[in-house]
């Protein structure tokens, strides 16, 4: 932190400031003038927490598609046709056996067992030809959104979350203050905050992974040079193998939590996959506290921008990109 300061007062100094603002407009008490300029603090927060919670669904999504394309180098556009068909496989177990924490379970070993199909027939055949990868994975996108849409139809669905997860809960959050003096605090959905809770917890846990076990050293190593790692005897395919499941099955989970706090439709593979191409840009490839980072603040704009500027609400996380590419264009928190 005191490096960052040295190297860049100027930025330290803006960071400080937004920090500021951010920390009076959530725990103080708006006079009228500000009130009249934003609306209710009521709407502030909810579409604060709003961000925040939707930058999570996107971080376990992201750190999935990071994984795969920051450290393997493997270009799969069918990401966002893993969630989508994670989320539509997850609504019929949650259906048949009305176990919601069974059909994260199941989903995560479906899906990652898709991963470990692709990964075997196709990616380990075109290690290194991104344009292959690219147009392989695009028609398999195709393929399977036609195959869900026969399925499933065009209509929305939500996969039903146990009862208790059910209902509002009353946040610290001040939101206003009655004529006698009683404080207003704002009720807050509980699942979200759950799956808030959830993907911190997984966020740390492959952070640990990746930085502190013997499996995370020999996929960072075999990432910076894999004819040596091979050379010691490790088999570079098989570890290859495992990241790649994990990251697929992890994208079919997050379709589960997905369809339980939104809905499951045609098109939403789309959408995820582009979030996570954003993200893995904003926030860096092959970071995961790169993705965090990258997640929520497209969260934010995502839901201020609905908010406050509905009509170029979808333009806002573009910018963004935009702007990190003109300023940082290696992402935020660059993986090694």
């Amino acid at each position: 932190m005191s490096s960052f300061i040295g190297r860049h007062p100027v930025w330290s100094l803006v960071i400080v400031i937004l920090l500021a603002i951010l920390l009076f407009l959530v725990f103080a008490l708006w006079p009228p003038e500000l009130e009249q300029l934003l609306g209710r603090k009521r709407i502030f927060l909810s579409a604060l927490l709003n961000g925040i919670t939707l930058g999570a669904l996107y971080f376990l999504v992201a750190s999935g598609f990071t994984l795969i394309f920051g450290l393997m180098r493997n270009v799969n556009l069918a990401h966002g046709s893993l969630y989508l068909f994670g989320g539509y496989f997850g609504f019929e177990i949650a259906h048949a056996t009305g176990s919601w924490i069974l059909a994260l379970v199941l989903t995560f070993i479906v899906v990652a067992l898709i991963g470990i199909v692709l990964q075997y027939t196709i990616f380990r055949w075109m290690e290194g030809q991104d344009l292959r990868q690219t147009l392989v994975t695009i028609a398999l996108s195709l393929i399977l959104a036609d195959l869900m849409l026969w399925r499933w139809g065009g209509d929305f669905y939500q996969v039903p979350m146990p009862t208790w997860l059910g209902g509002p809960v009353e946040v610290p959050l001040v939101t206003a203050m009655r004529a006698s003096g009683e404080l207003i605090y704002l009720s807050y959905p509980l699942v979200r905050l759950v799956i808030l809770l959830g993907a911190i917890a997984i966020g740390i846990l492959m952070w640990l992974a990746l930085n502190r076990t013997k499996i995370g050293i020999l996929i960072r190593a075999g990432v910076d040079d894999r004819d040596m790692l091979s050379a010691t005897g490790v088999r570079v395919q098989v570890i290859f193998l495992v990241v790649f499941a994990f990251g697929a099955g992890l994208a079919g989970f997050t379709g589960v939590v997905g369809g339980t706090f939104q809905s499951l439709q045609q098109g939403e593979d789309i959408k995820i996959l582009l979030a996570s191409l954003v993200v893995v840009i904003v926030g860096g490839m092959g970071s995961i506290p790169g993705a965090a980072l990258g997640a929520i603040l497209i969260g934010l704009a995502d839901q201020f921008g609905t908010v406050y500027m509905p009509t170029y609400a979808v333009v806002l996380t573009f910018v963004i990109m935009v702007i990190v590419l003109a300023l940082r264009p290696q992402g935020l928190l660059r993986g090694r």
